[in-house]
């Protein structure tokens, strides 16, 4: 028997080779409990994110069924994991951006809402009564001063903004890809910057996508954050296929 076989039965005891198996667990919910991939990158004024999209049951409305959240027009996140987890923390989102608003008179930055919603996540791994949530959540805004502004919460309360990054089933495989693109990534228009985060989504898919299979969301510099309707996204997708050609 391991030396560590009996320490996931807490969340709030480390391991003699100082681990928190619970935490990991959620990592690995996170990752596979949906079984989708979801990719975000930022160029030179946009920040674009693409997810597949699954209809669990056929009886379901597919227009239900999304994992693209508005938080406030200026704000975008879009979750990996399990549905109820993801659902909730949205909903945390929403209130501290609100009374955030409410507090200061003006909206949060996108930076100091990942921050607080990591400081939350984090308080979540310290007490037994508590357990972390086993989603992902990656935000997307145009800040006035940064610009292009992505970053990415994990289950245990860490956060990082990103150049371009991917949770989920294919999580690897998306960076690897991304890790080739990064030198001209600030340099993309906001349709090279769609354009990118699909193409990522369907090199470590090895698929071609309709436009119903994905959902595709971006921000631009001083606009909203919005959701692509299917004729936008069988734009882009045409356009790759030429590109491809």
């Amino acid at each position: 028997m391991s030396r560590d076989s009996n320490y996931d039965h807490h969340i709030s005891i480390f391991s003699p080779n100082g681990r928190l198996y619970q935490v990991e667990y959620a990592f690995k919910a996170a990752a596979s409990a949906s079984g989708l991939t979801s990719v975000a990158c930022r160029g030179a004024s946009t920040c674009a994110m693409v997810t597949q999209k699954k209809v669990p049951e056929r009886l379901i409305d597919p227009s239900s069924v999304s994992n693209v959240y508005t938080i406030i027009p200026s704000i975008g996140c879009l979750m990996t994991g399990h549905s109820p987890d993801c659902k909730a923390l949205v909903s945390r989102m929403r209130y501290e951006a609100n009374d955030f608003q409410y507090k200061y008179g003006y909206p949060i930055p996108v930076g100091s809402l990942a921050q607080r919603i990591a400081d939350i996540a984090q308080v979540n791994t310290q007490k037994a009564s508590f357990r972390p949530l086993a989603c992902t959540a990656m935000l997307v805004s145009v800040d006035d001063e940064k610009g292009p502004s992505l970053y990415k919460v994990d289950p245990a309360g860490h956060f990082l903004p990103f150049k371009a990054t991917a949770s989920g089933a294919k999580e690897q495989e998306a960076t690897n890809y991304f890790e080739k693109k990064v030198t001209d990534l600030p340099t993309y228009t906001p349709d090279e910057t769609v354009r990118c985060a699909i193409m990522c989504l369907g090199s470590v898919l090895g698929s071609d996508f309709r436009g119903t299979e994905i959902e595709v969301c971006t921000v631009e510099r001083g606009g909203k954050f919005k959701k692509l309707t299917e004729e936008e996204t069988e734009r882009h997708l045409n356009d790759i296929a030429e590109m491809d050609a």
